[in-house]
């Protein structure tokens, strides 16, 4: 009688580990994580807002401008109405406005409106 209880705790454990392990796994909730999500530029209407970038700003001669490889260069400044610029110099559009830029120093030698 000893050996037939004994086979028949051996036959439950085989029976009863699967069914144990196949039970539906379900993680803990994890406590709230807080991300810091950068804020994304709005096209509403603060994006034309004038800021420290220099955006709708009115440049005159002798500021720095540090900015101005972000612009395109204006190859064909004769068709604007713009002087042949000097060794070292670049015709930039930044807004509405043409600059002349020194590309050493990012010194402002001349501006001129666009038509």
């Amino acid at each position: 009688m000893f050996k037939k209880s004994i086979l028949v705790a051996v036959a439950l454990t085989f029976v009863g580990a699967p069914l144990a392990q196949a039970r539906d796994y379900q993680p803990l909730p994890k406590a709230e994580q807080h991300r810091y999500e950068p804020s994304r530029p709005s096209y509403g209407k603060h994006y034309n807002k004038p800021n420290d970038r220099g955006y709708n700003k009115r440049w005159s001669k002798g500021q720095r401008y540090g900015d101005w490889r972000r612009h395109q260069e204006v190859r064909d400044y004769k068709r604007h109405g713009l002087r042949k610029p000097g060794r070292g110099q670049h015709w930039v559009k930044v807004d509405n406005q043409y600059l002349l830029i020194s590309a050493a120093t990012g010194l402002i030698a001349a501006m001129m409106m666009a038509r």
